[in-house]
């Protein structure tokens, strides 16, 4: 029984129903009215209107059908597929709410832009393939009217896996999965690595990976910028704002094992304005938690985690923000352009950085490593400790590279399995997750944006079966691990 209660979001039908708070009509209709209203009244008004004693401008609107928290790519990405697979034009109101309008800390930003199908679970290389197809085809997409098309200057050099003997059966049998998603990922072996590659040092490498098609990197603020206009033309709102309340209503049900649950619905979202104490109450039918590293806490806030221990009330939502580094460096005698993205035996990884031997790279640090994500700054010894001597060692070009410039973002790390958290949750029934990536939620966004919609507007997974990612897998302790992070 508690596992049928698990799946409630799987098995509730098209939400779409739920939506749209005024008891019928659109949103155009209702703009439309409320135009008309207005024109009457300066009509039969003398002189000209007065401006408010209050402008209300910056506050987002009083009801809108879903709430996102979350600007990022993969909440714009949400946003984006609403619009795009709603039946009716302006039949959903959909409000972003971003708390950094100029997403100086925003992991989108400040990712090296990889993307790659060299997954070791089926699911993360079906999102791959999706996300690249997106990308290639860009313009059909996100092209807006009289707007230039957008150039997200993709690299399509591939990435390069690096297997030590111990690791090399694992990396055989992933390439087998990636291959059989119809992925295009060939297996190197060191001499043939040398042939290829002539700068690279093969010690230590019993066997690699190389992606031969639609694998490389390309520019995460142009994806960003490109999501953020194309959804403002399809009527997306945005607020800049932070989320710091949900208003809920409660219902108790009991199981055939008469364990009694609650299930919850959130009715409002307590919106606080930037640089100010008002906050604007939104009513609205759904949330989509897309908060990133921050996603956890919104899900404090609805009140997810906060019920006894081992049960599903006091099951936690395993993301925290985790600091990661990033250094860029010139190399006058580094490796030349077909360098594709690699990653190293021991998670060290690099890749090209633009015509002018730039290179960017870092290294995921261990557990006990980890920086204090308080904060974004930069521990250069980091580099000089633990990425360099392993960069040199495999590129023997890199012993005489100057670093230029670092900074540091965050992962939206999913303490549980490293992996995406996709789909409603089990008791607050209209917060909805895409979260916890881990590192590849910017490579993923375009196809997770697409997954969420359907759930919502349909009620299941149509294009990627999503179902291995819902958050019941953490009451159940059912890890949905993905090998290749780094």
């Amino acid at each position: 029984m508690l596992r049928r209660v698990l799946q409630l979001g799987l098995g509730r039908g098209p939400l779409t129903r739920g939506l749209g708070s005024r008891g019928g009509g659109s949103t155009v209709d209702w703009d439309e009215k409320v135009s008309e209203v207005k024109k009457k009244i300066k009509s039969v008004l003398p002189g000209e209107i007065c401006d408010p004693l209050y402008d209300t401008s910056h506050l987002p609107p009083e009801q809108s059908d879903v709430v996102i928290v979350g600007g990022g790519v993969v909440g714009l990405s949400v946003a984006f597929w609403l619009k795009k697979l709603e039946k009716r034009r302006g039949a959903i109101r959909v409000l972003v709410v971003e708390r950094d309008h100029t997403y100086a800390q925003a992991s989108t930003g400040l990712s090296v832009g990889g993307i790659r199908q060299q997954f070791s679970l089926p699911e993360n290389v079906q999102l791959s393939l999706f996300s690249i197809n997106f990308l290639r085809n860009i313009n059909e997409y996100l092209a807006v009217v009289d707007a230039p098309p957008l150039d997200l200057q993709f690299n399509p050099s591939g990435y390069l896996l690096l297997a030590s003997e111990k690791s090399a059966s694992t990396l055989e049998n992933n390439v087998k999965v990636q291959r059989q998603e119809g992925a295009k990922i060939c297996l190197m072996s060191p001499e043939q690595l040398r042939n290829k590659f002539p700068w690279i040092n093969t010690e230590g490498v019993a066997l690699a990976s190389y992606g031969m098609e639609d694998e490389g990197w390309f520019d995460p603020w142009s994806l960003l910028q490109g999501l953020r206009r194309k959804a403002q033309s399809m009527g997306v709102l945005f607020c800049q704002g932070e989320v710091t309340r949900f208003v809920s209503s409660s219902s108790r049900m009991e199981t055939t094992s008469g364990e009694e649950i609650i299930m919850k619905r959130i009715r409002e979202v307590h919106v606080k304005m930037d640089n100010s104490l008002e906050y604007q109450p939104v009513e609205c039918a759904i949330v989509i938690n897309a908060a990133g590293a921050w996603s956890g806490k919104i899900a404090e806030l609805a009140g997810i985690g906060k019920g006894p221990p081992g049960t599903l009330q006091g099951t936690k939502l395993p993301v925290e923000p985790r600091k990661r580094y990033v250094y860029l460096w010139h190399c006058p005698q580094g490796p030349g352009l077909e360098t594709p993205f690699v990653a190293d035996t021991n998670g060290v990884y690099f890749r090209r950085e633009g015509l002018g031997n730039n290179y960017l790279g870092g290294r995921s640090p261990t557990e006990e490593e980890e920086p204090d994500p308080s904060n974004l700054e930069v521990d250069h010894d980091f580099f000089q400790e633990k990425v360099w001597p392993h960069l040199a060692q495999r590129v023997p070009a890199f012993e005489n590279l100057k670093v230029r410039s670092s900074w540091a973002g965050y992962y939206d790390y999913n303490t549980f399995d490293q992996n995406g958290v996709v789909g409603p949750h089990p008791l607050v029934v209209n917060m909805y997750f895409a979260t916890g990536f881990s590192g590849h939620g910017l490579q993923h966004a375009p196809a997770v944006g697409r997954a969420v919609a359907e759930m919502v507007l349909e009620g299941h997974f149509q294009t990627i079966d999503m179902s291995p990612f819902l958050f019941s897998r953490f009451h159940l302790g059912e890890k949905v691990l993905e090998q290749n992070i780094f």
